[in-house]
């Protein structure tokens, strides 16, 4: 199954979560017109939709209840909005997919607390779901993305990592968001407590390997495909998988280490270390893991009903690793 039909097959409840959104901002529009602004700003600017996406598919595969689903897609998206706005502010970065971030239009203080302004209307979507089940699992979604935040903003420039400890990081900060929305989605369609299982151990695992492959992008992308600098997280002091697979096969002199110790050009480090990356078997093998992680996120599937919407899990983590951006 090609993308294109992965998207086509819950085009009405991808309507209904942009419908969700145009609503959310209108309504705002006359009594806090500032406010309004910022969520024009940010609602126009949003990616390819993956955890509503997850969410519908994962609602599909039994009883579809679109208004329920629907609530619990938006609440997904909207938390996952949330922490970008959060994550820009912490780092003061200036551009998010090509355009200038919350923070940068409206400054730090004001973006932390629009980030929280749309936590607070994620779980209110949650609540509208009327499952105890979604809401208790928004909830453990919430502290997993803060403590996988916490856990970078701690690690950060320190070279003193393992492979097990950024795995950890990212199943919270990244993966849990999926988990979120294809076990939300499961429960919601009423699936059967294995399944809800298997779905969640699909988001869990496809969440991993989105999150490995963004982080390949990081340094081998470019500015306009990334809409942010390339090198960046290098550039926060974050730790990734090829920057780990890095260190480990260049430990001695190593730019990453002179970016982390604050020595020499900071710019002229980050291009040293991405040009040595994209010239090494590194990419390749960040790519393999990635691939490793979408391959358990299937493994299970066939257990599920034999719908369109299985197929299109399918599709999804197969593309998960083969997009370009």
């Amino acid at each position: 199954m090609q993308i294109k039909e992965v998207y086509k097959l819950v085009k009405n409840g991808l309507a209904g979560v942009d419908e969700q959104f145009r609503l959310l901002a209108r309504s705002q529009g006359e009594n806090f017109p500032e406010l309004y602004k910022m969520l024009s700003h940010i609602l126009s600017g949003r990616g390819k939709a993956v955890r509503p996406l997850l969410a519908l598919h994962a609602g599909s595969l039994y009883h579809y209840d679109l208004q329920k689903i629907m609530c619990m897609a938006t609440a997904s998206e909207l938390m996952h909005i949330a922490t970008l706005v959060h994550d820009d502010a912490i780092d003061k970065a200036s551009v998010r997919r090509g355009q200038l971030t919350i923070n940068k239009l409206w400054g730090t203080d004001k973006a932390i607390i629009f980030g929280d302004y749309l936590f607070a209307k994620a779980a209110e979507y949650a609540v509208n779901t009327g499952s105890l089940h979604v809401v208790r699992l928004f909830s453990q979604t919430l502290e997993a993305i803060s403590c996988g935040e916490l856990k970078q903003g701690f690690s950060a420039f320190n070279i003193e990592q393992s492979y097990d400890q950024y795995i950890g990081r990212i199943a919270g900060k990244t993966a849990s968001l999926f988990a979120l929305s294809t076990e939300g989605g499961a429960v919601l369609s009423g699936a059967p407590e294995e399944s809800i299982k298997i779905l969640r151990e699909y988001g869990l695992n496809l969440g991993i390997s989105f999150q490995i492959v963004d982080d390949i992008f990081d340094l081998i992308g470019t500015e306009k495909e990334l809409g942010k600098p390339v090198g960046s997280d290098l550039a926060q002091g974050t730790i990734t998988l090829p920057t780990l697979m890095f260190l480990e096969r260049y430990p001695e002199d190593n730019p990453v280490k002179r970016i982390f110790k604050n020595e020499g050009d900071k710019g002229e480090n980050i291009k040293e270390a991405i040009e040595l990356v994209r010239n090494s078997q590194i990419v390749d093998e960040c790519y393999r893991v990635a691939s490793d992680y979408s391959t358990r996120a299937s493994q299970n599937l066939h257990l599920l009903p034999d719908t369109p919407s299985r197929q299109a899990l399918f599709a999804m983590a197969e593309y998960v690793v083969k997009r370009k951006k």
